[in-house]
């Protein structure tokens, strides 16, 4: 099984996976969907051909893109996720037992119901009593939530093609700080270093100009993503401080135990190689 990804329609890297049996496959009216067993990362998820998770390595992106933001804030009460149809995020984001409200919105059904039935210590999420699922557009769905209604905004999209090309650009990051409360927080998968500079050095002066509070690019390992990391935008917006590189909230671990996220690499994640920091660098100040 080839992994392809892009780099602005030119470039393309592949990552192999041996697979033993093909799980599922789908169209829906979205994208193709695909689950197959490998024989060294698990079962796997594939979106229009490009992995999306696999049960080994998930742990390291849904352990990083939503502890980064929430250990970074005091007692988040009301969360929104925008993808994240696995429901990975959601199992991180019900360990804060400050949390009362959690607002999912996906937009392919079928990644939910897939998800739930290949993968379910992952969709584990969607059990917990506080998750209200909307199925829906989500850059719809924000325009219409009040001003000020969300302590954090956790974008799990996939890349900047097909549908979620919208979650990229300027007008959405707008529409996500209309909805944070002052010193609220959003997180959102942003690209490879090693691939993506470009789209990364557009999001950072997107987001300098939009986000008043902090702006911060960190980033994390997952094998089976290409180049084999991933980044992660994190700004705040006017209001209470948020330094991002140095948490302020603990973690609830009552039902079990985190595979990736401590404090030191939520630190560590903030340390960009020279030549993403200097273009960072540069548009964040």
């Amino acid at each position: 099984m080839d992994h392809n990804c892009w780099d602005a329609g030119v470039q393309r890297e592949a990552h192999s996976l041996k697979v033993e049996q093909i799980l599922f496959q789908g169209k829906s009216d979205y994208q193709n969907v695909m689950v197959f067993q490998s024989a060294t990362y698990g079962k796997v998820l594939v979106l229009d051909g490009v992995i999306q998770l696999t049960e080994r390595d998930e742990c390291a992106y849904q352990e990083m893109i939503t502890h980064l933001p929430l250990c970074s804030i005091p007692n988040p009460k009301k969360v929104l996720v925008i993808g994240g149809g696995d429901g990975g995020v959601l199992r991180e984001v019900a360990r804060y037992s400050s949390v009362e409200k959690i607002d999912i919105c996906e937009i392919d059904k079928m990644v939910i119901d897939v998800s739930k039935q290949f993968f379910p210590e992952v969709a584990i999420g969607y059990e917990d009593p506080r998750v209200t699922l909307h199925v829906g557009d989500g850059v719809a769905f924000l325009k219409a939530v009040p001003a000020g209604t969300y302590d954090a905004v956790i974008v799990d999209s996939s890349d900047p093609i097909g549908p979620a090309k919208e979650l990229f650009e300027k007008p959405f990051f707008q529409t996500v700080a209309n909805a944070l409360r002052p010193g609220g927080v959003v997180c959102t998968q942003a690209e490879s270093i090693w691939l993506h500079m470009h789209i990364i050095e557009d999001i950072v002066a997107n987001c300098r100009e939009i986000f008043k509070g902090s702006v911060n690019y960190a980033w994390t390992t997952v094998p089976t993503y290409p180049s084999g990391v991933i980044g992660f935008m994190l700004c705040s917006t006017e209001g209470p401080a948020v330094d991002f590189k140095h948490p302020v909230n603990s973690i609830d671990e009552s039902k079990r135990s985190l595979r990736f996220y401590n404090s030191e690499i939520h630190t560590a994640a903030f340390c960009l190689p020279s030549f993403a920091k200097k273009v960072i660098d540069a548009k964040t100040k």
